[in-house]
């Protein structure tokens, strides 16, 4: 069976994992052809690090990395260091990891943020299914200002 992990974070003010694990359950195929393989880490800077253990050591084929950077100057430094772990942990392991960071400053009324980490979430988790099992999908929405938290910006007219 295959394995799609995903790996979240005590810092977020929002259960993003919890919100990627339900969507995977939704996907044809969970429990059968895949499963969902969570861990949570302490802050954002040790999702790269827990992104390659889930792939090396638990066997996912995919990764959802969730994460929230505060609204300090120094959470974006944190939160850009933190992506550069990401990507080394897909270089070394040649498996994609979805970063999916919701930024506190991204809206100020804490419904809407919410509402944000959740959509974002949902997407991203989607995302990481149709990348394994379904990249048709992905390719029938390129170039249509597809947006993971936000409604879709559309397409540019030629």
């Amino acid at each position: 069976m295959d394995r799609i992990g995903v790996v979240d974070t005590m810092f977020a003010r929002y259960d993003m994992g919890a919100e990627a694990v339900d969507e995977l359950a939704s996907c044809p195929g969970h429990g059968t052809v895949f499963e969902v393989v969570r861990r949570t880490v302490p802050g954002f800077k040790d999702l790269g690090v827990e992104a390659k253990r889930l792939i090396e050591v638990d066997g996912c084929r995919i990764v959802v990395a969730l994460g929230m950077p505060g609204r300090a100057a120094i959470d974006q430094v944190c939160a850009h260091e933190a992506s550069q772990g990401i990507m080394l942990a897909q270089l070394l392991t040649n498996t994609h990891v979805l970063e999916v960071f919701v930024h506190e400053t991204e809206e100020d009324d804490p419904s809407r943020l919410a509402g944000v980490c959740a959509d974002r979430s949902r997407k991203h988790a989607r995302n990481a299914y149709w990348m394994l099992y379904e990249p048709e999908q992905l390719t029938r929405r390129a170039g249509l200002g597809v947006r993971q938290g936000y409604e879709d910006a559309g397409p540019l007219a030629p």
